[in-house]
Formats: structure tokens, C-alpha cells, sequence
């Protein structure tokens, strides 16, 4: 009997070269991924969970502030989006459960045009437990318009001027979205700007980048997911800085919220799995072969049509909602009082996402006297700007553009100068890295009025 081994026959080969080959190129294939997804990887298992951390802990630091502004204040979150809006689906109720879990007490409407019409009586308004909600529209040349009577309805197709007067005409309110485009800045018009806007900042992100992260990290670190898109807009507030020195335009922050970004797949009633973002519009229809259909049984179990299988959303309402707030000084919670203050000015920005802002104080007082946000008083030697804060922070003093002052602490208490416009800047400490929190409308200090000798 011969002890060489038996030569393997040929289809035994070819199917141990087979297996080679296929075992190479999934290691190949696997390596790729990895290496596309490496820094979504790294944010999910490493970055996001320290910035989550890091968060918890800041939470720790929280103190009670002992100044008073004598303002009551309201948090508010501006532009947003409804089911009446092309890119959105969200119901008023959806929108009112939303509101609640982020703590804001009113919400300025930001609808787009239906058919070129903007009518105002189509939205809620007035307080819905408990919730203002403000109708209004985004409308063409960046309009954002709030305020006017139930029976109006504008005309998207109207010349920018036209349209900017019958909104005067009815003492409504006109701010400009989307401040990093071109507007028509020379315009008596409008009041207020975005100085701070989610869609804005996502706009420089690469959405090869964005979708790893949001499709690794949505479900357990949104909320730090959704810091990764963060920029200081600086170009923006310099502009902003610029305006307040010929005229008073308020500075607030925009969610743009809609519940649009994500994946979403559908089972149609035609047998055909549609796939497509969280938008209203259409997703691509893919028809289904026997293998393909036991696959998605296996993925997602019984079809039945006209079901959503799988939804994933980037941007949940609440969490647009929660990111980033303009918190509002009025007397009361009413759609006048709260466009008036923001008329006023008497409002400043906070990241709640990092930490909740409640509370926070910033005005100048000189003796008794006291101004906030949005308000002027004249200069004097004995004068003090004063802030106070729920967090510790870096607190910055911004003088007519300019950067006067830098220093952390619980408290702020600073002499000005001179008159000028004075804003204040509001940073924490996260990750080893001062991180802006908070931004002020300014201060408006005024020379000193002589009395006249007699």
C-alpha cells in the first residue's frame, strides 16, 4: 500500500482556489470599508462617547445665578418647519410633543410658499398647552415673516419692495434667514438676522463625512453627532457687528428644523421597496427578484405593503429643536410681547444642546440704573457690565466688533470704556477646549448727555 497521499481531483481544487479567491476579496472589501469608515469608527467608539462624557460632567458644575435682569425670560426656537412646508411632513401635534421634550415655550413658524401663496390663517397659533406658536413663512429674498393678521395672504411672486411694505403696512415683523447669502442689507425693512443657523453650518460639511457618522451614531450619540457639524460663524457675526453700527438689526439663531435628513425604506403597494431620505418627496423604487425578496424578509421581516421597514432620522425635531435656542426677555408669553423683545432686541443665543443656559443675566448698570439686551444707556465713569451664568465660562466683551475683554469666571463685572456696542460672548469648558455657548444681542452705550449750563 503506497503512503503518498491521494492527488486532490481538480474540482476539489478549483474549489479550494475558489475559496482562497472569495476569502481574499472579502478581507480586500473589508479593509476598504474600514478604511472609508475610519473616522466615523473612531467618532463612534472613541470621540462621541468622550464628548458624552464630557457633557454629564459639565452638567455637574451647574450653579444657581444670583443676578437678576428683571426680564422674565422665554426660550424660543425660530424658523421651523411644518407639513405645510415641501420639505417637511411634521403634524402640528408632532411638533407640539417636540416642543415640550425640548422645553420651548414658543415657536416661530418658518413655512415655505404653497402654490407662490403664504396665508396666515393655515398654521396654530396662539398657545397650545402651553406652547406660543407664532405663524409665519420663509419666503423669497430670505424673508422670514411673522406677525401679520389670520386673513392675510402674501405672494411669494411679489418684487422684493412690494412685498417688504404690505408687510410694514400690517406691522409685521421681517428678519432675514439665511444671513451667510447676499440680502438686501440697505433695506429699512428688516429688524433681525440669523447669526447662527443649523442648515447654514451644515453647508460646508461633506455629506461623504456626515452620513457615516449619523448612520453609525444616530441611534446612541445623536446629539454629539450632531456637534460634529459645528462652526463659529465668524464671517457672519463680523457682518452682523458691522450693521449694528449704523442702525439696531437683532441677532438670533435658527433651527430650520424639519425632520428631513435620514433613510427611510418603504414596502409599496406594488411589491417594490422604495428608498429615499425623510422627506416628503418620492424615494428610488427598486423591484424586487425572489433572492432580493428573501433578503428583505430576512432584514426586515414580514412585507406588508405600504409599510415603512426601516427609518432612520439624522435630525429628530427635538433634537434641532434642543440644539440651539434664542432665548427671549419679555413680560409675558403672548406673539406680541415675545416680537417685540426680539424687535427690542432683548435676547441672546445658547447652545442648550452642550448646556442648558436658563438663567443666564447680562446688562450694564450704573447706580440704579440698569439696561439689557437690546436697550441703551449713557456712558458713565462708575458704569459696570455685569453677566452672570447657570455654567462656568470664558466670558469675551465685544465692542463694536472689537474685543475688549477676555476672562472666566462665574461672574462678569466689567468697566467700559466708552460708548460703543457691547455683546457679550459666552464659552465652556468641553474636551480641554473652550467651545461657544452663548452669544448676546449688544449693549447699547451712548455718549454722555451734558445738561446745559444756565
Amino acid at each position: 500500500m503506497s503512503d503518498t497521499a491521494a492527488t486532490p481531483s481538480l474540482f476539489r481544487r478549483i474549489l479550494r482556489w475558489t475559496f482562497r479567491i472569495v476569502l481574499v476579496l472579502v478581507v480586500l472589501i473589508a479593509g476598504v470599508v474600514l478604511f472609508f469608515l475610519r473616522d466615523a469608527l473612531y467618532n463612534r467608539y472613541i470621540y462621541l462617547p468622550r464628548m458624552a462624557q464630557a457633557m454629564e460632567e459639565l452638567k455637574t458644575t451647574h450653579r444657581d445665578v444670583t443676578l437678576d435682569d428683571a426680564w422674565t425670560e422665554y426660550r424660543c426656537t425660530l424658523h421651523t418647519h411644518s407639513k405645510f412646508s415641501h420639505d417637511s411632513e411634521m403634524e402640528w401635534e408632532d411638533i407640539l410633543a417636540a416642543a415640550k421634550k425640548s422645553k420651548v415655550q414658543a415657536l416661530m413658524m418658518s413655512d415655505h410658499c404653497v402654490n407662490t401663496q403664504a396665508s396666515f390663517a393655515w398654521q396654530w397659533r396662539g398657545l397650545h398647552d402651553g406652547v406660543l406658536f407664532v405663524p409665519g413663512f420663509e419666503m423669497n429674498y430670505g424673508y422670514l415673516v411673522w406677525g401679520l393678521p389670520e386673513d392675510l395672504t402674501l405672494d411669494c411672486k411679489w418684487q422684493a419692495n412690494q412685498l417688504a411694505v404690505k408687510i410694514d403696512e400690517n406691522d409685521g415683523t421681517l428678519f432675514y434667514a439665511h444671513s451667510e447669502e447676499d440680502r438686501l442689507w440697505d433695506s429699512p425693512y428688516y429688524g433681525g438676522m440669523e447669526i447662527y443657523n443649523i442648515h447654514t453650518d451644515f453647508k460646508d460639511e461633506s455629506l461623504a463625512d456626515m452620513l457615516p457618522n449619523m448612520m453609525l451614531a444616530a441611534n446612541t450619540y445623536g446629539a454629539q453627532a450632531y456637534r460634529l457639524l459645528f462652526d463659529r460663524q465668524t464671517e457672519i457675526l463680523k457682518h452682523w457687528d458691522e450693521l449694528n453700527q449704523t442702525r439696531h438689526i437683532t441677532g438670533f439663531a435658527a433651527s430650520d428644523a424639519h425632520q428631513n435628513i435620514g433613510l427611510r425604506i418603504k414596502y409599496t403597494f406594488d411589491g417594490m421597496l422604495e428608498i429615499g431620505d425623510t422627506s416628503p418627496k418620492p424615494g428610488k423604487k427598486f423591484a424586487l427578484n425572489p433572492v432580493t425578496r428573501l433578503l428583505a424578509r430576512l432584514a426586515f421581516g414580514k412585507l406588508e405593503p405600504g409599510t415603512t421597514l426601516y427609518r432612520l432620522d439624522a435630525d429628530p425635531y427635538e433634537r434641532s429643536l434642543n440644539f440651539v435656542n434664542t432665548h427671549v426677555l419679555a413680560k409675558e408669553l403672548t406673539q406680541d410681547a415675545i416680537l417685540g423683545a426680539l424687535h427690542e432686541g432683548r435676547a441672546f443665543i445658547a447652545f442648550n444642546m452642550i448646556a442648558d443656559a436658563e438663567g443666564f443675566v447680562f446688562f450694564a448698570e450704573d447706580g440704579p440704573t440698569q439696561a439689557t439686551m437690546g436697550e441703551s444707556i449713557p456712558f458713565s465713569p462708575t458704569m459696570k457690565l455685569r453677566a452672570d451664568a447657570p455654567f462656568p465660562c470664558r466670558y469675551t466683551v465685544v465692542r463694536d466688533g472689537e474685543v475688549v475683554y477676555q476672562g472666566d469666571g462665574p461672574e462678569l463685572r466689567y468697566e467700559p470704556t466708552g460708548p460703543g456696542q457691547y455683546r457679550l460672548e459666552a464659552e465652556v469648558m468641553l474636551m480641554d477646549e473652550w467651545t461657544p455657548w452663548i452669544y448676546t444681542n449688544p449693549i447699547l452705550i451712548t455718549p454722555k448727555v451734558e445738561l446745559a449750563q444756565r
